[in-house]
C-alpha cells in the first residue's frame, strides 16, 4: 500500500503537470490561481486512499480524483461570493482579486472541467460514477441553498443545521471515498461502510471548521477569524449559544448580534467571550469527537487487516487535530 506522503506527492505532481491555462486568459487565469493556492487537497487524497484500501489501481484513480478537487474548488469560488469572503487560503479570494462576474464564470468552467476528469474511468463503471457525482453535486447545491435560507429564517434548529452541513460539506467527502471504492471494484457492503466513514468524517470536519472560524489562528487557518460572527451565520456555535443563554447572557448575546453599529473587532471578542462562558466551545469540540468516533467505528467495521486501514485512521485524526 502507498503511504499518505506518497499519494500526496502523486496529487501534487498531477496538478503541476496538468494544463489549466487556455484561451481566453481572462477565463482560465482565475482557475489556475485558485488551484495554485493548493490547500490540503483532502478530497483527491481520500479518493486515492480508498482505492488503495480496496486494492485498486491508483493510476486509474488519479484523473477522477482531480475531478473531485476541481468540483470542490468550483464551489469555493461561488461560496466566497455568496459569503463575501475576501481571503481564501491566505490570499485574496478570486472575486476579490478580479470581480464577482469573473469568479462566477471561471467557477462554472471548473464545474465542466470536473466532469471531464470524473468521466475518465473504465466504461463499465462510468454510469455508477456519473450517478454518484451527479447526486453529490446536487446535494452540495441543496446544502448551499439551505445555508442561504437560514440567513433569513428566524427559527433554525440544530438538527436543521446538521442536515445542511451534511449536504454542503460531508457528502463530498463521502463521495470521495465511495468513488475510490467503486474504482477499486469494492463490494456493495464495503462501499456502503466507507461511504459512512466519509460522511461522518465530513460532519466532524465542518464542525471543526466552524470552531476554528472563531477560535483558530488567522495565520494558520488561512481565513479571517470571526467571519461567521460578523455575518451572524447560524452555525452550531451560534444556535447552541442561543439555546443555552439565559437572563443577562441572552440579552447581551442578542444585543451583540443585532447591533449594526458595533465595531467588528468588539463584536467578535464579546461574542467569543460569551461562547466560552456558555461552554459552547467545549460542546462543539465534543460534537466533533462524536462524529470522528463514528467515522473510526465505520473503519473498524470493514473486514480488512488493521494495517490496511491505518492510513485512513491516521488521516482522520490529523484532519481533526488541525489549526488550518
Amino acid at each position: 500500500m502507498y503511504t499518505i506522503p506518497e499519494l500526496q506527492q502523486k496529487i501534487t505532481e498531477t496538478f503541476a503537470s496538468e494544463n489549466f491555462l487556455f484561451e481566453p486568459v481572462a477565463l482560465y487565469d482565475p482557475i489556475a490561481y485558485a488551484l495554485a493556492q493548493g490547500g490540503k487537497r483532502i478530497r483527491p487524497l481520500l479518493v486515492l486512499m480508498s482505492a488503495d484500501l480496496f486494492d485498486g489501481n491508483i493510476e486509474e484513480a488519479i484523473k477522477p480524483s482531480v475531478g473531485v478537487e476541481l468540483f470542490h474548488n468550483f464551489t469555493l469560488l461561488h461560496d466566497d461570493i455568496m459569503d463575501n469572503a475576501t481571503i481564501r487560503r491566505g490570499r485574496p479570494s478570486v472575486h476579490k482579486k478580479w470581480n464577482p462576474n469573473v469568479a462566477i464564470l471561471s467557477g462554472d468552467t471548473m464545474f465542466v472541467m470536473a466532469y471531464d476528469y470524473i468521466c475518465q474511468v473504465r466504461k463499465e463503471i462510468l454510469p455508477q460514477t456519473v450517478e454518484l457525482f451527479n447526486d453529490t453535486a446536487r446535494k452540495v447545491c441543496e446544502g448551499q441553498q439551505y445555508d442561504m435560507d437560514f440567513e433569513t429564517m428566524k427559527d433554525v434548529s440544530i438538527d436543521n443545521y446538521l442536515m445542511m452541513i451534511r449536504l454542503k460539506t460531508a457528502v463530498l467527502l463521502a463521495c470521495s471515498v465511495k468513488l475510490g471504492a467503486i474504482l477499486a471494484g469494492a463490494g456493495e457492503e464495503e462501499t456502503r461502510i466507507i461511504h459512512e466513514f466519509g460522511d461522518n468524517l465530513g460532519m466532524a470536519f465542518q464542525l471543526q471548521d466552524d470552531y476554528l472560524d472563531i477560535f483558530g489562528d488567522t495565520t494558520k487557518f488561512g481565513k479571517e477569524i470571526g467571519g461567521d460572527i460578523v455575518t451572524n451565520k447560524k452555525t452550531f456555535l451560534y444556535l447552541k449559544a442561543f439555546e443555552l443563554a439565559k437572563g443577562d447572557d441572552l440579552v447581551r448575546l442578542t444585543s451583540y448580534f443585532m447591533d449594526k453599529d458595533i465595531d467588528t473587532g468588539t463584536k467578535i471578542n464579546r461574542i467569543k467571550e460569551l461562547y466560552i462562558t456558555l461552554g459552547v466551545d467545549k460542546l462543539t469540540k465534543e460534537l466533533v469527537e462524536h462524529y470522528l468516533g463514528r467515522a473510526l467505528a465505520s473503519l473498524d467495521e470493514l473486514d480488512l487487516p488493521a494495517d490496511r486501514k491505518a492510513g485512513l485512521r491516521q488521516l482522520a485524526l490529523e484532519m481533526l487535530n488541525r489549526e488550518a
